[in-house]
């Protein structure tokens, strides 16, 4: 996909200056939340004058169309991502590889580098953990700042050498203003008369999915049967269906999904079975929308639902079985479940609250170089 220009109606900077330029760069394993964030980035920095260059896998910009939020798409090829970075005054990259990427590309040029720490999953066992810990350590040296996605990232990133971490919520981005009708979405995924549960995200180990289907397993035998499903795609999609088929699981696997809000809303249940995650974009969603969430309490998650969710001990079926089906046996407490995460959502920071802290960043790192 060609770049395209952005356009020069931009608001004037202030005391006169050139227009800052950044570079914002994803790397090929971004997920939803972090793609999701740099749009919405992008849209707040260049309204406010900001000249943005997003660095991503032409897939992302056909999904989250970078262009259409103010910004120029840059192809991540290494030569285009070096030749971006040239012309920049500082670049952000979101996610571990995604830092990598940028370090080498700014290499032995006066570029400062931020980095969220979106993060990239739990370390891996072995010579591929210790090498996913040395590219951290790496990352973390490079950074002029990171900006760690929740307080247990911010500790990583200072244990893994930070000279400057800071917590920087990422707020989760507006839904759409027009919600599909639920019951029209219950029929379609064949829930009408049945309890509806959802999780969603990539189809990876670290998802805690094979849990999940082993909690399914536990309320087979309930009536009327809750129905599961599933949006997200992944290297694990075969294994999971053929688990689903053989065990007759009442499983379904949507794949990857551009209406998951519209199929969150009309459930009566989330549930996040992950063995790790920093600032689940799906608890985000659900707590805003007034779904009551079944979680696991790892990471980022305790911290960021409070008491607007149910927690259960990650990788145990029987405690997250025991969760969703009391839940659903208890209406009222549902409801106070419900009440409770959209208060817990409202202390969250807006996109432009985001906006304005990763601004305030850049302006700091901007007046060191003057």
């Amino acid at each position: 996909m060609s770049s395209s220009p952005v356009s020069t109606s931009l608001p004037a900077q202030p005391y006169g200056r050139p227009p800052l330029r950044t570079v914002q760069v994803l790397g090929g394993g971004a997920g939803a939340g972090s793609s999701a964030h740099v749009r919405s980035l992008a849209t707040g920095l260049a309204a406010r004058g900001v000249r943005v260059t997003v660095c991503a896998p032409v897939q992302a910009e056909g999904e989250y169309d970078f262009t259409g939020a103010g910004a120029e798409f840059a192809p991540d090829a290494v030569s285009v991502l070096r030749a971006a970075c040239a012309g920049a005054d500082l670049v952000h990259a979101h996610g571990v590889r995604a830092g990598m990427r940028a370090a080498l590309a700014i290499r032995g040029r006066r570029v400062p580098l931020v980095v969220t720490w979106h993060g990239d999953g739990p370390a891996a066992a072995g010579a591929l953990g210790r090498l996913g810990r040395m590219l951290e350590r790496h990352v973390a040296r490079a950074a002029a700042v990171v900006l760690g996605a929740s307080s247990d990232q911010v500790d990583a990133a200072r244990l893994r050498g930070a000279r400057d971490a800071r917590l920087a919520p990422v707020a989760v981005p507006a839904g759409p203003e027009t919600a599909a009708d639920p019951g029209k979405v219950r029929a379609e995924l064949g829930a009408v008369e049945r309890p509806l549960l959802i999780a969603v995200g990539s189809l990876v180990p670290h998802r805690g999915y094979s849990v999940l289907l082993d909690a399914a397993r536990e309320w087979r035998g309930l009536e009327p049967e809750p129905l599961l499903v599933i949006a997200g795609e992944g290297p694990l999609r075969a294994e999971l269906a053929r688990r689903i088929e053989a065990e007759g699981l009442p499983v379904r696997l949507l794949g990857r999904r551009r209406d998951a809000a519209q199929l969150l809303a009309a459930a009566d249940l989330a549930v996040l079975p992950s063995r790790w995650e920093a600032r689940a974009l799906l608890a985000q969603e659900a707590l805003r929308a007034g779904v009551p969430l079944v979680a696991t309490a790892v990471g980022g998650v305790p911290e960021l639902v409070g008491d607007g969710a149910v927690l259960v001990p990650p990788g145990e079926a029987v405690p997250l079985a025991s969760a969703v089906t009391g839940l659903l046996a208890d209406p009222d407490r549902r409801a106070a479940l419900a009440a409770a995460g959209r208060v817990q959502a409202a202390t969250w920071p807006s996109e432009d609250d985001t906006v304005a802290q990763v601004l305030s960043v850049y302006d700091e790192l901007m007046e060191r170089r003057r």
